[in-house]
C-alpha cells in the first residue's frame, strides 16, 4: 500500500499541466475546508471549486473497475467505502457552497482541463 501515490499520479499532472498552461493557479492536494479531513486533488480557494481525479479501481469506476481475484471481500470492501467517502465528500462541499468537479483517470485529459477553466473562469466573472 506504500507504493500506491495518492497524488502526483500521471492523470493528475497532466491535467494540472494543462490547466496551468491556460493560465489558472490552484492548490495541489490541499483541503477545501479546514474541518474535513480529506484533500482534494485541485483547489480554487477563490471561487471554491474542488477537483478529484479518481483513479478507475479504487474509487470503483462502472466501465473499468475489475473485483481482485484474490482477498475480494476485503478489497471489494476497500472500494465500496472509498465510493461512500466521495459521495460524503461531495455532500459535504456543495453543502458548504463549493463546486466539485470529478473526473475519472481514463476521461482525456484536454476535456477535464478545458471544463475546470470553463467552471473556475465563469465563476470569476461572477465575483465582484
Amino acid at each position: 500500500m506504500q507504493a500506491i501515490r495518492s497524488r502526483d499520479t500521471k492523470p493528475e499532472w497532466l491535467i494540472r499541466r494543462l490547466v496551468h498552461a491556460q493560465g489558472l493557479r490552484y492548490r495541489v492536494a490541499a483541503k477545501p475546508l479546514p474541518n474535513l479531513r480529506r484533500t482534494a486533488d485541485m483547489v480554487f480557494r477563490p471561487v471554491k471549486v474542488a477537483v478529484f481525479i479518481d483513479g478507475c479501481y479504487w474509487h470503483g469506476c462502472p466501465e473499468h473497475y475489475v473485483p481482485p481475484r484474490t482477498n475480494s471481500g476485503y478489497w471489494s470492501d476497500k472500494v465500496a467505502r472509498n465510493v461512500a467517502r466521495d459521495r460524503d465528500t461531495d455532500e459535504k462541499l456543495r453543502a458548504a457552497g463549493w463546486i466539485v468537479l470529478r473526473f475519472w483517470e481514463h476521461d482525456p485529459a484536454e476535456d477535464c482541463a478545458v471544463k475546470i477553466a470553463a467552471t473556475v473562469s465563469s465563476l470569476r466573472k461572477k465575483k465582484p
